[in-house]
This record gives structure tokens, sequence and C-alpha cells, in this order.
């Protein structure tokens, strides 16, 4: 039965009979708490160090060290074919760049992950720069642990750009030539107008104008967790991000019949993830659809978002 059709029962600690565990901890201490092999996909977007409110700004080695032990028990955790989505931009300290995703790479290698796929995730618009070129991409790491890997390509195709192309030759002289699903997205996820029908991956990041907004600096957009979801695992399937914010990838999970996990430190966080899976398990949550165009901005909007003094109601 779809989750929009009945109750999520969420947990607060790991309970193999819970839908969605939110766990108010330190995602360090809470990550220790799970069985091993758990999760067949990790997905999350960790702190950068830059000095957001929710983390403290550190030498950049200092930043890795701390990061190390979790990264450790994200591989204790992971399904021996499961798979880890790491998305990450860049650590800026004093106007020099220090590019995440090739530190990271590094560690998660001699924990004995191997690469798949770096996917340049772009977008339009951000923080213009005035020192040196204005960042519009960020990227994802997508490793797995063995060489047996769940990966689903026909649930995440885009439409072909030429979708009534025949082979114009031998034997198969007149049929389609392309798979009559669509074609593979590739590693370049784009956030431009029409997305869907360029055959891009391409969604926008979640700014003040988007339907998902909420009142966390840093929001996942659910399109992005939606492809890694339905093309790296199997209904009923545990989706685990350590750093959970607003609840994204639970929600992602959700609406796709797995399950999701999701640690975080803020409390108004996870209340706004409860918030979110009981607007999901009612059929009313906002989330934009795949293939409406990109909202060009017209410097006249207002920021719409869920307040965080909105009454919860308990999900059971």
């Amino acid at each position: 039965m779809s989750l929009f059709k009945k109750q999520v029962k969420v947990a607060e600690s790991f309970s193999e009979d819970a839908d969605a565990i939110i766990a108010q901890a330190d995602t360090l201490a809470f990550t220790k708490s799970l069985p091993d092999g758990l999760n067949r996909l990790i997905l999350s977007s960790p702190p950068y160090n830059i000095g957001k409110a929710y983390e403290r700004q550190v030498p950049i080695e200092d930043y890795l060290e701390q990061m190390q032990p979790l990264l450790v028990e994200l591989v204790r955790v992971l399904a021996s074919n499961g798979s880890l989505c790491w998305q990450v931009g860049n650590h800026v300290d004093d106007g020099e760049i220090f590019p995440l995703d090739v530190f990271f790479y590094h560690r998660f290698k001699k924990l004995g992950l191997q690469l798949r796929n770096r996917i340049v995730w772009h977008f339009d618009h951000g923080l213009h720069a005035t020192h040196r070129f204005s960042g519009r991409y960020e990227t994802l790491l997508w490793f797995t642990k063995t060489d047996d890997y769940i990966f689903h390509l026909d649930p995440i195709r885009v439409p072909s750009k030429y979708p009534g192309k025949t082979h114009f030759k031998g034997d198969k002289k007149g049929k389609p030539s392309g798979n009559p699903l669509g074609k593979n997205p590739s590693d370049y996820w784009s956030f431009m107008q029409e997305e869907w029908a360029s055959g891009l991956w391409e969604f926008p990041n979640v700014k003040a104008n988007h339907p998902e907004k909420m009142a966390h600096p840093c929001q996942f957009p659910i399109e992005l967790v939606e492809r890694c979801v339905l093309s790296m695992t199997n209904p009923g399937d545990w989706v685990f991000d350590p750093y959970a914010g607003a609840g994204s990838t639970i929600v992602g999970a959700l609406k796709n019949e797995r399950r999701g996990i999701g640690a975080e430190r803020v409390a108004e966080y996870c209340a706004l993830t409860r918030k979110r899976i009981e607007l999901l398990s009612a059929g009313e949550l906002r989330t934009r659809p795949v293939g409406k165009p990109v909202h060009q901005p017209s410097g006249r909007e207002k920021v719409s978002q869920i307040p965080l003094s909105w009454s919860l109601n308990p999900v059971t």
C-alpha cells in the first residue's frame, strides 16, 4: 500500500517496525547504534565547514579528522550491495577554494568504497562572488561497497532527444535505435528550464520561491533524493541521512515506499521533518513536480515557508 494512503509510523530510535526514524541526536553517536549493513542507501550533504548557523568553521585538516569516525561508521552500516551518495560543495578559507569531493574521495577509498560516478549538479542561481567566478555547481560522489550493487536505470530514464530515430541500415534498419523508455540521464544534472524535456537532470536548488522551502538554510530538493532512491534501492529498503536537516531524504524515501532514517541535532528541524511526513501521509505535502520549468525570479518574491511556530501533531 502506498504510504500516501496510510499513517506513517515514526520512531525516535531504531525500530524494525518503523516506517521512518527521526533521531534528535549527535549523528556519530546515533550511527553507532545502528546495525551492521542496515542501509541500502546512505544519502547526505554534510556540513561544508563554511560557517553556516549549524556549524563552527575550523581548519580543513581538523574538519576532515572530525568527520573520519563518522565515515568509518557509515561504511559499517552500509549494506554489501548498497550505495553511499555524498553531496558536497567547496570549503572556502580566506578566499581559497578547497573542493571537498577531492578530500572525501580519498577517505572513502581508503575505507574500501568504490566510486561509480562523480555527478556534477549545476544550478543557475546562488551567491555572487566578487573576487572569483561565482560558484554554480556542486558534486555528488556515488560510491558502492562492492561490485555487486543495486542499480535500476529504467525508473530514472529521461526522454531521448530524438525519440523517433531509427537504424538506417543493417538487420535493424527501420527499427528504433534507442531504448523506448528513454535514455540514461548521465552524470551531469543541470538546473535549467524545461528540464525533463531536455533530457538532462534538471531541478532547482531549494530557494525562497520553491514549493518545498522551509526554515532550513541548506535544503535538499526531493527530486534529487528520488533519483537516487529509485535507482539504488528496492521498495522497503532503509535509506539513511546522517545530516537530515529538514528531512528531504526521509520524505523522498517514504514517497517511494522505502523507509527513511535521519539524525539531526536541531529540535526545530526534527519537528519540520515530522510535519512534512504528516502532510505526506495526508496527501497534502507540496513538492515540485518533475518537469516543471525552473522559476525565473523577478526580484519581487516573498519568502514562503513553513514557520517553526506551527502546531505539530504527533505522527504515529
